[in-house]
């Protein structure tokens, strides 16, 4: 079944929500029999960062182990490698199909290379990757509307700013974390043109650690408040955790990522001054995969996690976030003018 548009699944971000996904697996006969006679479930790969980055790698475990939970059956998930070709990402997914996993999600547009020939290999299994489109009868490509909750990110940072200056602090410079720049600048400006976005991306690849290293997230965020900016958004993978250190360390305010990070236990020594976090439902997307194959209809294609299927978003834990004069309406505003399209969010 293939499907452009995702439909709701469940109740959104909060409780891992939404659907997509994709069948195939074996290149031999043997290899098919394997798998079925395994009925394995769901093993996801993880992208740079791995599982600890209280982020976008930790959604997709979420989402594994709501459906481990649910479903009752065997999960598996692998980290990669420091410094790992296509090749090594290749093996993994192999790896996962052959012992009999279904679906085989790699969490990361850095799977791309690797899945487009994995796939092809085991028809037989579902695969799905998140943030990247891979072509194939068995591939769910999860892709998401970050500029959207970016957009949202900014109209926070706009209206809690005292010095009318604000950060971004990408981890790598590709199109991927250029729509979250994009968004939020475009959200400072809607909401008052008067704030100023200083913007600074970690490193040129994501081999050079942008996504890995909270050394450099400090020090970028640093720079920034030494500028006077008092608040810092982060879309930079583990590396944001060093942003969010160096917020709290000067008393600013730090804007999280895909996951509601005032909320992960790792970062609780912040959380005061994490003021919001524009959310991605990563680990709603693996879990309802993982559903799909389950009840026998796995999805494929393009899957599609925007604000209108609650795919997006923006968290509202601290209680601080309804203390700001205005903050809630404009944000629920915001929210409302790009559901119903008044409000077109760049991507660029």
């Amino acid at each position: 079944m293939r499907i452009s548009k995702l439909t709701r699944a469940a109740v959104g971000i909060a409780s891992l929500a939404l659907a997509a996904t994709a069948c195939g697996s074996t290149s031999d006969q043997a290899d098919t029999n394997a798998s079925k006679s395994s009925n394995k479930g769901l093993a996801i790969a993880y992208d740079i960062g791995g599982k600890g980055d209280q982020s976008f790698n930790d959604a997709a475990y979420a989402g594994l182990e709501k459906a481990k939970s649910e479903f009752g059956y065997e999960t598996a998930d692998m980290e990669p490698t420091e410094g790992e070709t296509d090749a090594d990402k290749e093996q993994r997914l192999a790896s996962l199909a052959k012992q009999g996993y279904n679906p085989v999600i790699g969490v990361g547009y850095a799977y791309g290379t690797a899945m487009q020939k994995v796939a092809k290999k085991y028809p037989d299994t579902s695969f799905g990757i998140v943030d990247s489109v891979v072509e194939g009868d068995n591939v769910a490509s999860l892709v998401f509307a970050e500029n959207e909750a970016s957009y949202l990110a900014g109209v926070t940072a706009a209206k809690a700013t005292k010095t009318n200056t604000v950060g971004f602090v990408g981890g790598v410079d590709i199109p991927l974390i250029h729509k979250f720049e994009a968004g939020f600048k475009q959200g400072v400006e809607d909401t008052n043109s008067k704030v100023k976005v200083l913007s600074q991306y970690l490193t040129q690849t994501a081999e050079e650690g942008g996504f890995s290293s909270p050394d450099k997230g400090k020090a970028a965020a640093e720079g920034q408040i030494e500028k006077k900016a008092d608040v810092v958004y982060q879309a930079a993978g583990l590396s944001g955790q060093g942003v969010i250190e160096a917020a709290a360390a000067a008393k600013v305010w730090a804007i999280g990522v895909d996951s509601d990070q005032y909320n992960q236990e790792a970062l609780a020594k912040y959380k005061d001054y994490i003021l919001t976090s524009a959310l991605k439902d990563v680990g709603g997307a693996v879990y309802a995969l993982a559903e799909s194959v389950e009840a026998g209809q796995a999805l494929t294609g393009v899957q599609t996690f925007d604000l209108k299927v609650d795919g997006v978003g923006l968290a509202e834990s601290n209680p601080k976030f309804k203390e700001i004069d205005g903050l809630a309406d404009a944000v629920a505003k915001a929210k409302a003018g790009i559901i119903d399209g008044s409000i077109k969010v760049k991507t660029e």
